[in-house]
């Protein structure tokens, strides 16, 4: 099969082509042809050597979600039958014609999606719900702020919390960028380059602050969100691409009761992540299949351009999802 490479880490150019054999699969675990596969951060991370992949996954085939066609199901697998169209949360190695998946982590693509519009969603989809819904409690009627709310991450995050009715704040780097999140559903997206998020959140909510913040930012994003936290609320990281280290006032966290937690999906067992496709499927699904929740993709690429689309991942200068197309490989 044909599948994208990390040949050593480094930039974008360090991705290539290459031949390699078609992955076998244990009886609990589905074949995939994939057609599409989507871009994400710790893709990059991977491709610079700062995200090890779990063991038991490919070292240099990264991808952490796939849409396409099963081609061969193990001895257990009892839902999904050959031929089924899927996407799916992967471990890695989805920059592939062919990619192994525990058959907990699929799900059917909704009607009327491609499959580039289902590759878009299942990374960040289950990242969403494990951390806002379920480590943040996001709750209909409260409050959420995303930081990058024009990432895939941030749309997916605007239009899960809207369903559910909760109000939504977003910070975006760009007029065009915080149009699109309002046009989206935020009901207030901040342009953290021209103002002040802390501020503007103040006066947004009456000094109350908001009851969750999803934060992929971190350094000196962590105290200014805690500032804004509502008594009871919960900060929730899930990156930290401003840096690790941060100074905080723990008085604060003690006064207003807050809570801080975070995760990292990739190294969780596939009992879990099955759990969240099951929620995925019963609570998101049938919003995305009667067009509530969209697929928002911005660009796609032929698979072996898959180093310009990690150019374009770092540029920072995309709205929604970035795309590989292997089906017209």
């Amino acid at each position: 099969m044909k599948a994208i490479i990390i040949s050593q880490p480094g930039a974008p150019e360090v991705l290539h082509l290459a031949e390699r054999p078609v992955p076998d699969f244990s009886t609990d675990e589905v074949l995939v042809k994939v057609a599409a596969a989507g871009v994400n951060r710790p893709d990059v991370a991977q491709r610079k050597g700062n995200y090890p992949p779990p063991a038991n996954t490919s070292p240099d085939i990264p991808g952490l979600e796939i849409a396409g066609i099963i081609t061969k199901i193990g001895a257990n697998v009892k839902r999904w039958k050959v031929g089924d169209k899927i996407c799916a949360l992967v471990t890695g190695g989805g920059y592939a014609e062919y990619c192994t998946v525990p058959a907990g982590q699929c799900l059917p693509i909704p009607d009327d999606l491609t499959f580039i519009e289902a590759a878009s969603l299942p990374e960040t989809f289950f990242t969403v719900w494990s951390n806002v819904f379920d480590r943040g409690r996001l709750q209909p009627g409260e409050s959420l702020l995303i930081h990058g709310g024009s990432s895939g991450i941030g749309v997916a995050a605007i239009q899960m919390a809207k369903a559910v009715g909760s109000t939504v704040y977003v910070t975006a780097g760009s007029a065009e960028k915080c149009k699109f999140c309002e046009n989206l559903g935020a009901d207030k997206a901040i342009n953290y380059k021209t103002e002040d998020f802390e501020t503007v959140i103040k006066q947004l909510t009456n000094n109350k602050g908001v009851d969750v913040i999803l934060d992929m930012v971190g350094g000196d994003y962590t105290p200014r969100n805690l500032r804004i936290l509502a008594d009871d609320g919960r900060l929730v990281m899930i990156n930290m691409m401003e840096g690790k280290d941060t100074q905080i006032d723990l008085s604060v966290i003690l006064r207003k009761r807050l809570t801080i937690t975070g995760s990292a999906l990739r190294p969780r067992d596939v009992a879990f992540k099955s759990s969240i496709a099951a929620a995925l499927e019963k609570m998101i699904w049938p919003l995305i299949a009667s067009g509530k929740i969209k697929a928002v993709v911005c660009d796609i690429f032929p698979a072996d351009r898959a180093a310009e689309a990690h150019a374009l991942m770092e540029s920072s200068k995309h709205i929604g999802k970035i795309v590989l197309a292997f089906e017209t490989m």
